[in-house]
């Protein structure tokens, strides 16, 4: 193993020790990371490489300033310009260099559905493009060139099968004495024989008056001839015509194949009003975070929404959703009905996938969660709703909005209710809500 071989190693084993999902989800800085890469720290590993020493001390018996006296010691390090000497510096002021493991939005997600046993397969809504795909679909008219001929034959064949008959039996039953053309057409029908009248009566002119009472009975007729079955017949004398139809004709055309790109809105709601201090405004990106990197990394293109609302809301970016604070109260369903608004206009259900996350401390204005927000919800077409209720301190007296909604939407398969009181609870509550859009 050469030099080169123990140098990719290391970087092997580094990669294999950066920081666990889980871990780097709750605890990690998730702020390093953009939208669409993510930096996760990874344990440093020197990588071994040769070093030369800076100390030039000479040989023993050859030191500088004459032979050394008894006693004195002999190689010992001199101290060299730049060594710390306790003037210049106290040890550990440096921070250490660090270095990150860079994963995309596919492999996070990649990830995240092995850590907690998902297996999410989104759908296409909005037709980007479409092809000729095989001939595979059917039409009456056409060219000639696309005429499905293997069918028409079939179909030809099947009307022969249905409409041939042994013609001698028939014949034989027009020699029965006292029957003619009416009689043997009855018995034809009766033994299901497809034979026409008029094709009986043209048989009983060819056969001659003499032998018009050959058999006494259609008894003794069918005692002394025998009836050949069609693929009896056909084996022996083959087939001379097959009788094809227009009806029969059809032609084939190419099926039109829809491409459709998997895409994907989501509208991320947070309560910025006061009682949203830093502890929960912090567990809001620890969970909000990760899901918008999943929904990134499994859909083909990924739109974000985001609201803050105290009692009315409005749009940010990224970077603001996070930080903002307010000093107001704290109305809910401002930032629903401003949701609608934005879905409604700008992402029609029928062509996006639609995601609407919402979270804060479920402190919410009185009545405001049962008479507006729990309506606008069910009025949202979505692929899941979700509120996530961030109380460091367990739930306070008025934080009722999470469990309204999770009790009145109790029997309901899209809506997901998490509680989150530290970053322990993260992995369990983000995976409550994808949990929930798998069972959807």
């Amino acid at each position: 193993m050469g030099r080169r071989d123990d140098l990719d190693r290391y970087r092997e084993v580094g990669e294999a020790k950066r920081q666990d999902l889980a871990e780097f989800i709750q605890y990690g800085d998730l702020g390093r990371s953009g939208p669409d890469e993510l930096e996760i720290p990874i344990k440093i590993v020197d990588l071994p490489e040769f070093v030369y020493d800076p100390r030039d001390m000479g040989g023993v018996g050859q030191g500088q300033g004459g032979t050394p006296a008894p006693g004195d010691p002999v190689g010992e390090p001199q101290p060299q310009p730049g060594d710390d000497d306790g003037e210049d510096g106290d040890p550990g002021e440096e921070g250490g260099d660090h270095e990150y493991y860079e994963m995309d939005p596919e492999e996070f997600a990649e990830e995240l559905d092995e850590e907690l046993g998902l297996d999410l397969d989104p759908k296409g809504k909005n037709v980007i493009e479409e092809t000729e795909g095989d001939f595979t679909d059917i039409t009456r008219t056409g060219p000639a060139s696309t005429l499905d001929f293997e069918r028409l034959f079939k179909e030809g064949i099947k009307r022969k099968l249905a409409m041939d008959f042994d013609e001698t039996y028939v014949e034989e039953a027009l020699r029965v004495d006292g029957w003619g053309p009416a009689t043997v057409f009855e018995w034809a029908r009766g033994e299901h024989v497809p034979v026409s009248r008029p094709w009986i009566e043209d048989a009983y002119e060819s056969i001659p008056a003499e032998e018009r009472s050959r058999w006494a009975s259609i008894e003794e007729m069918e005692a002394n001839v025998e009836r050949e079955s069609t693929a009896a017949r056909i084996r022996r004398e083959g087939i001379d015509e097959v009788p094809f139809r227009r009806e029969d004709e059809r032609y084939r055309y190419p099926e039109i194949v829809e491409e459709r790109e998997k895409n994907v809105v989501v509208v991320n709601i947070r309560d910025v009003s006061g009682s949203m201090r830093e502890a929960k405004r912090e567990l809001v990106e620890r969970t909000f975070t990760p899901l918008d990197w999943y929904l990134t990394g499994k859909y083909d293109n990924a739109e974000f929404v985001y609201i803050a609302h105290d009692a009315d809301a409005w749009e940010v970016d990224r970077e603001e959703f996070f930080g903002i604070r307010s000093g107001g109260g704290t109305r809910i369903s401002s930032a629903y009905e401003l949701a609608a608004e934005v879905l409604e206009s700008e992402y029609p259900w029928s062509e996006w996938n639609r995601y609407v996350f919402a979270a804060g401390d479920s402190e919410n204005s009185s009545n405001d969660t049962e008479e507006r927000v729990i309506p606008t919800m069910e009025e949202i077409p979505a692929n899941l709703h979700a509120y996530v209720e961030t109380q460091p301190s367990g739930n306070a007296i008025n934080a009722t909005h999470a469990g309204e909604v999770e009790s009145h939407f109790a029997d309901d398969s899209n809506v997901a209710v998490a509680y989150v009181q530290g970053p322990d609870d993260v992995i369990d509550a983000i995976d409550t809500i994808l949990s929930t859009e798998e069972e959807t």
